[in-house]
């Protein structure tokens, strides 16, 4: 796999990928996430259709979304919105999906995003640009048969925001990567953690805790450098996270003799829970951008039938 985002990669039937950025405010006031999804994994519409479908093989590019959730003292802002192939145009070098799009210039990723927020309408408009240290090209398999693969594309950089609808501006660091699969998720993982912690020097520690349906379960701890080199180092010991409101299973690691937990909670849904936490990685006290996700949650039918209120389908 090459450095670099390509959105005109082949997607599977009944497969996804996504392209992930996250970001911290310097001041520690904002935080921000945005996922262009194609193939919306978490998409109850894309879930009745691979049950519609000989052998689930239903068109990827039939549901696809560009997710921004935005969180800081104003409040927090969410928008995720499911569109069919007609409001999808891509190349290698860029992926528009309705209003908002999201190119690459073998420099900056810039986004320009024009979405409404659900369950209750406000606009979400303006820039944002991602200005990574180094590119990696390297990806990692989260399961033995290599159906789904994660790549950190550009795990050490910096983001500006630049946003008219709210009014927003501030810069901080930032994560970029991306996740592809040829088959859903839950049919092949029960459960994971994953976590990004900012590292002194320009750093970036990774973590994945994946829950394999079957084989052992995987665990990654990686710690990359601005100049693009990037050093597996040993996973520290488990520390369980309180769950939230929906009860969500939340775990991350922590160096040995030190605590570690949940500072905020950025979202708390049915079967996901994204997080801000406190640890200490490679002897450094950090701030991590975290998640849980439960695969068996989300396949509970009473799950499905609740999604459709935050992530509503046009065309």
């Amino acid at each position: 796999m090459t450095a670099g985002p390509r959105f005109d990669l082949a997607v599977a039937p009944g497969g996804y990928a996504w392209w992930y950025i996250d970001a911290l405010s310097d001041d520690g006031q904002h935080g921000l996430t945005v996922i262009a999804f194609i193939g919306s994994v978490f998409s109850p519409y894309y879930a009745w259709a691979r049950g519609r479908t000989p052998g689930g093989a239903a068109e990827p590019l039939n549901h696809c979304a560009f997710n921004v959730a935005l969180y800081g003292a104003a409040g927090k802002r969410w928008a995720m919105t499911e569109r069919g192939a007609r409001h999808v145009e891509r190349s290698a070098t860029a992926l528009h999906i309705g209003p908002s799009a999201v190119q690459w210039d073998g420099d900056t990723l810039s986004l320009q995003i024009d979405e409404v927020t659900a369950p209750w309408p406000s606009r979400i408009r303006g820039t944002v640009r991602l200005h990574p240290a180094a590119l990696m090209g390297r990806a990692y398999a989260l399961d033995d048969a290599g159906a789904h693969r994660w790549q950190p594309i550009a795990p050490c950089a910096n983001v500006e925001v630049e946003l008219s609808n709210p009014t927003l501006r501030w810069r901080g660091a930032g994560y970029f990567d991306t996740n592809q699969g040829d088959a859903p998720l839950e049919r092949d993982f029960v459960r994971w953690d994953w976590s990004r912690a900012a590292l002194s020097g320009g750093r970036t520690a990774a973590l994945y805790d994946v829950t394999r349906r079957r084989g052992t379960p995987l665990s990654l701890a990686l710690a990359f450098d601005p100049n693009g080199s990037v050093q597996p180092f040993e996973a520290p010991p488990h520390a369980a996270l309180a769950p939230g409101l929906w009860r969500v299973k939340r775990g991350t690691r922590s160096d040995a003799g030190s605590a570690a937990k949940v500072e905020q909670t950025l979202e708390d849904a049915p079967f996901y829970a994204r997080s801000v936490v406190g640890a200490t990685l490679l002897g450094q006290p950090v701030k991590a951008v975290h998640e849980s996700l439960s695969l068996d949650r989300f396949n509970a039918p009473w799950v499905q039938r609740l999604l459709p209120f935050r992530m509503p389908r046009r065309g």
